[in-house]
């Protein structure tokens, strides 16, 4: 672990003899409520808000969906291609004391712990919500940062530079697929499709951000379970 990861989860340590902390802070990086379920509304208000610009804002409302979806293939194809690198709660020789340690069975332990897709995900979502509106963006910056990425480095579920590069590309990501040159190749087009078949597309469009808010965590495990049986 470079100096950075190692003065900033030396320094996270001192507060696990908080018992209440320590449940708190394992509640919110549980419960996908402190989650997606928080972010993922502020687009569907934006959506439905009337303005001057609302095709503009519906258009950036695809799109940050559409970077949502691609943070998270982009964080596994990284996580699986780049050398393995274990979490902290599960590495002893760092010598830190972390308030709760997943069982070594859990998927935690089988994933690599760079990059965050935590991170990478809600900061993606995040900057959709700052390009749309500064204000309520600046917000939703901010709750990635204290209510997503923090618990993660006080769990030792992720080392900071983890989720600072997470963090990065899901800014990097969200920025190319909403810039006007991209964004006009594909977000039109699936907003006309929206505004023709409303029904279909709301049904839709509700199962794709239920994904979203939990990580489509259930699909990936059945997809592990069946690769292991397999």
């Amino acid at each position: 672990m470079n100096s950075f990861d190692t003065s900033i989860e030396t320094f996270l340590s001192g507060f696990n003899a908080c018992a209440l902390c320590n449940h708190a802070v394992q509640a919110i990086a549980d419960m996908y409520t402190f989650k997606g379920l928080v972010l993922i509304p502020v687009l569907w208000w934006i959506w439905f808000q009337s303005s001057e610009r609302r095709e503009w804002r519906r258009e950036v409302v695809i799109a940050t969906a559409v970077s949502g979806l691609l943070a998270l293939l982009v964080g596994r194809l990284l996580a699986h291609f780049l050398p393995f690198r274990t979490r902290p709660a599960f590495t002893p020789e760092l010598h830190l004391h972390f308030p709760f340690v997943p069982q070594q069975e859990s998927m935690l332990s089988a994933w690599s712990s760079f990059p965050s897709d935590h991170a990478m995900l809600w900061m993606s979502i995040a900057v959709g919500i700052f390009i749309i509106s500064r204000r309520v963006g600046t917000l939703a910056l901010l709750y990635v940062i204290l209510f997503i990425c923090l618990p993660r480095a006080y769990l030792g579920f992720h080392y900071p530079t983890d989720l600072l590069a997470g963090a990065a590309i899901g800014i990097v990501i969200t920025y190319i697929m909403t810039r006007d040159a991209v964004r006009s190749r594909y977000a039109p087009h699936a907003l006309r499709w929206i505004e023709r078949y409303p029904g279909l597309s709301a049904m839709l469009g509700f199962v794709l951000c239920l994904e979203l808010v939990t990580q489509f965590d259930e699909i990936r495990t059945f997809a592990t379970s069946v690769f292991k049986v397999v």
